[in-house]
C-alpha cells in the first residue's frame, strides 16, 4: 500500500478553542493512513489540555472530507485495507473521546470516513449545500460494526441500513431531517453560526460542559462500546474490491 502525503492536518488555537483542519484542500481532503494516524495523535494530545473548552473539526477549503484516499487502495492487499480501517477507527474514537464539546463544520461533501468523522463530533454545523453519506457498498467495502453503530445511534437502524445500502448522498436538508446532523446553516453564514456557538460556550462553566458530555456518553456506552471494541475483521470484498476501486479512480465501466 502506497502512502500519500497530501494528508495534511493543521492544528490552530484561539484561546480555549482548538481547530483541526483536515487535508490540504486537494482530492476533497481525503486522508491516507498517515493522515488518519496524525488525526488520532492530535486528538489524543488535545484531550490532555485542561484549558480547552471546545474543538472544531473542519476541512481545508470549501470541503469537509471525502474519507480515505482511494489511491492507497488501488493495489492494496485485503490486510492493507483492513489496516487502513483500523487507522480510521482509531482517529474517530480519539475524536469521540475528547472530553470537551466538539463541532464538525461540514461544507461540500462528507462521505465514507469523512461522514463518520463528522458523526464522531458532538455537533455538526452543516452548510445548506453540503452532501453527506456512506456509499461504501459501491466500492465493495464491508462496513465495520463501529461504522454501522455510529450511524444507528444517530438515526436508528432502518435509516442506518438505508445509508449503507445506498449509492447516493443525502442533501443537507435530508440529513438534518432524519437526525444525522444537528444544525443546517445557510452557506454564507456558517462561520457566523460557528462563532455564535463558540461564544455561547465561552459564557458557561467549562466544568459543566465537560460533565454534560461525560454524562450523555456514559448513558450511551452500553450501546456504543461493543461495536467500538469489536475486531475490525475483513474490510473489503475479496472478489470485487480492487476492480471497483480501480473503476472509480479511472472512471471505467
Amino acid at each position: 500500500m502506497t502512502s500519500t502525503r497530501e494528508d495534511i492536518l493543521t492544528l490552530t488555537e484561539n484561546g480555549t478553542v482548538a481547530t483541526l483542519r483536515i487535508g490540504s484542500g486537494a482530492r476533497f481532503n481525503a486522508l491516507g493512513i498517515d493522515g488518519w494516524r496524525e488525526l488520532e495523535a492530535a486528538a489524543q494530545s488535545l484531550s490532555e489540555r485542561p484549558e480547552l473548552r471546545a474543538v472544531v473539526v473542519r476541512g481545508t477549503g470549501p470541503v469537509f472530507c471525502a474519507g480515505n484516499d482511494l489511491r492507497e487502495w488501488e493495489s492494496a492487499s485485503a490486510a492493507d485495507v483492513s489496516q487502513s480501517f483500523a487507522a480510521i477507527e482509531g482517529a474517530l474514537q480519539a475524536v469521540e473521546n475528547l472530553p470537551v464539546p466538539t463541532v464538525a463544520v461540514v461544507e461540500g461533501v462528507a462521505t465514507g470516513g469523512g461522514c463518520q468523522l463528522a458523526l464522531s463530533c458532538d455537533l455538526q454545523l452543516v452548510s445548506s449545500t453540503a452532501r453527506l453519506g456512506m456509499p461504501i457498498a459501491r466500492l465493495g467495502i464491508l462496513a465495520p460494526a463501529s461504522f454501522a453503530n455510529r450511524l444507528s445511534l444517530r438515526v436508528g437502524p432502518s435509516h442506518a441500513k438505508a445509508l449503507l445500502f445506498g449509492t447516493h448522498l443525502l442533501s443537507a436538508e435530508r440529513a438534518e431531517r432524519i437526525g444525522l446532523v444537528t444544525t443546517l446553516v445557510p452557506e454564507d453564514e456558517i462561520d457566523t453560526e460557528l462563532a455564535a456557538l463558540l461564544d455561547s460556550w465561552s459564557t458557561v462553566s467549562a466544568a459543566s460542559l465537560r460533565a454534560a458530555k461525560a454524562a450523555v456518553d456514559l448513558g450511551l456506552r452500553p450501546l456504543a462500546q461493543p461495536a467500538r471494541q469489536a475486531p475490525m475483521g475483513l474490510a473489503s470484498d475479496p472478489q470485487e474490491f480492487s476492480r471497483r476501486v480501480s473503476s472509480f479512480l479511472h472512471h471505467t465501466a
